[in-house]
């Protein structure tokens, strides 16, 4: 018989920051399953019957019982067969069905160690950690980058959610109440959303960084820099397998030269920002995340 599978992994950090590549990457070791962002609000119910009620949704000790048997389901590949059937709605949600429930299905017959990919989870990472003893990589991005792929995307957040999360706002995030509160009475344009949304999230990721040594925190910009010395140092510190036809599938997933595989090319990707924001829109966040993007970037990075 198999010998039982490792930790659990769970990526997470900054959205739009490369979580899903980085999770694919990976799930490249075949000991590996993949499962997508269970904490998204728009989650199957097949893959983690847990409903969460916030954009981020905070777990800590204090609630997080009510959510930790669907969370273990999930991370054992568990599928929900019941609670999808319910909420088809559509013909093409049958084929995502048969799809998911054949992934989780494969994944634990073959006793596979599952991978979180969910940056959505970010601020319940800690319990995640302690509870499921999960083995954590946190991905962090300049702050123009993050702005200009929000800009792009058109992707508004509802910040009434972290107001509504009083434990959140008291655990991590009470200096910045009155900022949140500004927002959500006056909301500012997708930049200045941007800007305040990359502060709360990098604040935090600060934070973890002082409490768990033993996380692994990587820079998007360094991975994409040169992935396969950044993900041969990730599969060594979570005890994958890095084989040669591994490193040989990062390049070609990283590389313009196979746009159909990923339609990623990792190294153009660092500085797209500069064609997506103005010069007075990478100013303004320049100055209103110096004060925490200091600690990851300097100034040649704004160049």
């Amino acid at each position: 018989m198999d010998s039982a599978p490792k930790n659990p992994i769970l990526v997470t950090g900054t959205h739009r920051s490369g979580s899903t590549w980085v999770g694919r990457m990976l799930a490249l070791d075949p000991s590996v399953g993949f499962i997508m962002e269970p904490f998204n609000l728009n989650h199957r119910p097949g893959i983690c019957r847990a409903r969460f009620d916030y954009w981020f949704q905070y777990l800590s000790p204090s609630n997080g019982d009510r959510y930790a048997t669907d969370i273990e389901d999930c991370l054992n590949f568990r599928y929900s067969l019941g609670a999808e059937l319910r909420a088809i709605r559509a013909p093409k949600d049958l084929g995502r069905m048969a799809r998911d429930f054949w992934n989780f299905t494969n994944n634990r017959l073959h006793r596979r160690r599952a991978l979180m990919k969910d940056p959505i989870a970010l601020f319940s990472t800690g319990w995640l950690a302690e509870r499921f003893d999960m083995d954590v990589v946190v991905l962090i991005r300049h702050p123009a980058a993050f702005a200009g792929s929000l800009k792009a995307a058109n992707w508004p957040h509802p910040f009434r959610h972290f107001l509504a999360q009083e434990r959140l706002l008291e655990r991590y995030l009470s200096g910045f109440r009155d900022e949140i509160e500004r927002q959500v009475r006056n909301p500012g344009d997708i930049v200045d959303q941007a800007i305040l949304l990359w502060n709360l999230i990098h604040h935090t990721i600060r934070e973890y960084e002082s409490e768990h040594a033993n996380w692994n925190f990587v820079r998007h910009e360094d991975l994409s820099r040169d992935p396969v010395a950044g993900y041969r140092d990730l599969y060594r510190e979570l005890q994958l397998e890095f084989s040669t036809a591994i490193e040989k599938q990062i390049v070609q997933h990283s590389s313009a030269s196979r746009p159909e595989l990923l339609k990623r090319d990792s190294k153009s990707n660092i500085s797209t920002w500069k064609k997506r924001l103005t010069e007075r829109e990478i100013a303004r966040v320049r100055d209103g995340t110096q004060a925490i993007a200091r600690h990851y970037y300097g100034e040649d990075s704004w160049a």
